[in-house]
């Protein structure tokens, strides 16, 4: 919204008008039309302190406008190790319409909180797609929670892995030797056949593919989502992300 300048001189009109400093015209001006110029403008803003949150807000939207353009650029870039890598979980509907990509760590208390969220947007859409990259970042439990998922994946199939997936999401408290070995057992897996198949070199692999692949999205916290062409950076309420997939739709 344009603000009334109606009084001041024709530099500081411009400035308050369009919100960006007119460095041609000040570097014009003598020192002593220059201080007069800051001060009329400073006294504006006093009068007037409403228009610096105006500001703030353009140049946030100018930023979060810069950002979404950098992450599409970085996603269409990474395509095939996003969507089609052939090894991470696939879950929901296969042939959804829209591909949602989870980056988790299961002592993210985000992500767990995410999770039922998660869970809920995917069976009551019926038409997503879910991608789950292990990217355990958090410490020595995480990666030990990783680890098992994959080999669960690995040796067991994507329905145990859901099971795990879902028993580490929903731990109290940090993941254990012990959580984990329970967690195993309620999904119907022998721990000590799970824990041999954790050290296997494929499931470093595909740990350090997840990590190289947050690294090129320059991702580095958890939860991180891709939506389709959109990053989501950090943890959105279900009604958040459901408008996002509508907007998503919608363009497409």
């Amino acid at each position: 919204m344009r603000r009334p300048t109606r009084g001041l001189t024709p530099a500081a009109a411009l400035l308050l008008a369009g919100f960006a400093t007119p460095l041609a015209a000040t570097a014009e001006m003598t020192a002593p039309e220059r201080a007069e110029f800051g001060a009329e403008v400073r006294a504006y803003l006093l009068e007037n302190p409403e228009i610096l949150s105006e500001m703030f807000a353009l140049l946030e939207a100018g930023q979060q406008a810069a950002t979404a353009a950098a992450d599409r650029d970085r996603i269409a870039a990474s395509t095939e190790a996003l969507f089609e890598d052939g090894f991470s979980f696939v879950g929901g509907n296969p042939d959804g319409d829209v591909t949602v990509v989870e980056f988790t760590d299961y002592q993210c208390g985000y992500c767990r909180r995410a999770h039922p969220e998660v869970a809920e947007l995917i069976a009551g859409d019926g038409n997503i797609r879910r991608i789950v990259k292990e990217f355990p970042i958090l410490g020595p439990g995480s990666v030990l929670a990783a680890r098992a998922a994959i080999a669960t994946l690995i040796t067991a199939g994507p329905a145990k892995y859901a099971a795990v997936n879902d028993g580490l999401m929903t731990l109290d408290g940090p993941v254990t030797d012990a959580g984990l070995d329970a967690t195993l057992k309620a999904a119907g897996l022998d721990p000590a056949s799970v824990r041999a198949a954790m050290d296997d070199t494929e499931v470093t692999r595909r740990i350090e593919a997840n990590l190289a692949l947050a690294g090129a999205l320059e991702i580095s916290g958890t939860p991180t989502f891709v939506f389709a062409d959109r990053m989501l950076r950090g943890y959105r309420p279900l009604v958040g992300m459901r408008e996002l997939i509508a907007e998503i739709r919608a363009v497409n």
